[in-house]
């Protein structure tokens, strides 16, 4: 018996960039991180070189005439959806793409790669001078703050400086420009994109890591991405950015340099989360099971399951309603969901801060009988009291959650249980955290044990 063909379309993005034999750049970043967001990617490549996670050793140039081969080869099959250009290597080909650029019908992100990070130079000098031209073609151009310096005379330091390189661009011809913050120094990393209608800014905290190779051309495709499924410029640009913030997070540790970003991290996540919620159920299941009402807090039990790459409390799945206690026993009020818990999923993604292989967390009664088989277990306990937490952190984004997670987190080994000793109006509670269901639910049941035997 054969079967029909079931065929599946996609919006189709191009890339015209150099291939990174290291595969964090390049080619191979931009082709990963569209397949990622749901577009078939095709690529014309200009260049190759010898690079890997701790830099480039040569770099080849194709002839002209063979990048047009490839080039004619594509836009004679598909129809393109978005086009983005990354490392160009020389004023030749940048005038060779330039040309390509003004009779495109679909809209092109300029990524005037001259830098790499590992301080590599990928650009000869002559190719600078040839950008305007291409620029003036773009629909958005993404520079850093040294691209900028070169294409603009501006050194982006800040918002303001940055609106001001932004503008420059547009001038140049670009109808929008996404000046990256990533190399302005600073706790926090701001990108100002800039159109005719003026600016937006976008600031989310600084990643410490050395593992940003690949960071650039991820983002420029993850926009071109959106743009060629039909997204509007700021919406592509705003998912784009969450994706790389999450790609930066979550690095991959390959090679003997710094790494490479996590172009698949945001697929990943949204792949787990079914697992995720599929989990917390086994385990609510096995709470209910195990009747473990002696352990419910007056304000509801409920269990957190975080998917292996969360940022937020909408990409944790937790019980609607929370768990009660019953004449029968305990029992969910609602299914599981997303978005579903707000105080201990913020507090597990907090501790994930400190330690993230952490996916899941459970909030436990804690009294004094409670405490005395804490003592009891041969378990890591550490505790936090409000008390002690500034008025301004109450206020603060991260609020108490964050504040007691960095109190109990901010020591050498993780805890298996966090006791917050509550305030006037706030309950005393213990949260058990741990890495996989299993653990989780031994130390539920553990606890348990210990206090029916206490």
């Amino acid at each position: 018996m054969t079967r029909e063909p079931v065929p599946v379309s996609r919006p189709v993005g191009l890339t015209i960039a150099s291939s990174d034999s290291g595969g964090g750049a390049g080619i191979q970043a931009d082709l990963k991180t569209m397949e990622a967001c749901g577009v078939f990617g095709t690529s014309v490549i200009v260049a190759t070189t010898a690079q890997n996670t701790q830099g480039v050793e040569s770099v080849h140039v194709l002839p002209t005439d063979e990048i047009e081969a490839q080039y004619t080869a594509i836009t004679t099959d598909f129809d393109l959806g978005g086009v983005k250009t990354g490392m160009l290597a020389t004023a030749e080909v940048v005038e060779t793409v330039t040309g390509y650029a003004r009779d495109l019908d679909a809209p092109l992100v300029v990524d005037p790669v001259m830098v790499a990070a590992s301080g590599d130079r990928l650009l000869e000098p002559a190719g600078e001078n040839a950008y305007e031209a291409l620029i003036e073609e773009a629909a958005l151009v993404t520079p850093n703050a040294d691209e900028c310096a070169v294409l603009t005379g501006i050194e982006p330091e800040g918002e303001e400086s940055a609106r001001e390189a932004g503008e420059a661009l547009i001038e140049m011809g670009a109808e929008a420009a996404l000046i990256k913050g990533g190399h302005v120094p600073g706790e926090t990393a701001t990108d100002v994109l800039v159109t005719s209608e003026g600016r937006e800014v976008f600031e989310h905290p600084r990643v410490e890591t050395k593992a940003t190779h690949g960071s650039g051309c991820t983002l420029a495709s993850a926009i071109t991405a959106r743009l060629a499924a039909g997204d509007a410029l700021d919406a592509a640009v705003e998912d784009g950015l969450a994706l790389m913030e999450r790609a930066i997070r979550y690095p991959l540790d390959v090679g003997e340099g710094p790494g490479s970003v996590h172009h698949h991290a945001d697929l990943r996540d949204r792949a787990a989360r079914e697992p995720t919620a599929e989990t917390v159920a086994s385990v609510v299941d096995a709470l209910v099971e195990r009747d473990v009402s002696p352990l419910v807090p007056e304000v509801g039990m409920n269990v957190v399951g975080a998917t292996p790459y969360a940022e937020t409390p909408g990409e944790t799945a937790a019980v609607e309603g929370r768990i009660t206690r019953t004449f029968s026993g305990v029992n969910p009020n609602r299914g599981v969901r997303f978005g579903a818990s707000s105080h201990v999923a913020r507090f597990l993604l907090a501790a994930r801060e400190f330690d993230p292989a952490l996916r899941f967390a459970v909030n436990c009664r804690f009294d004094r009988d409670v405490e005395a088989a804490l003592d009891g277990l041969d378990w890591s306990v550490a505790t936090y009291d409000r008390s002690e937490e500034p008025e301004q952190v109450k206020d603060a984004a991260e609020g108490t959650m964050g504040w007691g997670a960095r109190q109990a987190f901010d020591r050498s080994a993780t805890p298996a249980a966090v006791i917050d000793r509550g305030e006037v109006g706030k309950e005393a509670i213990v949260k058990l955290v741990a890495t996989d269901r299993e653990s989780l639910t031994e130390r539920v049941f553990s606890l348990l044990d210990a206090l029916e035997t206490a």
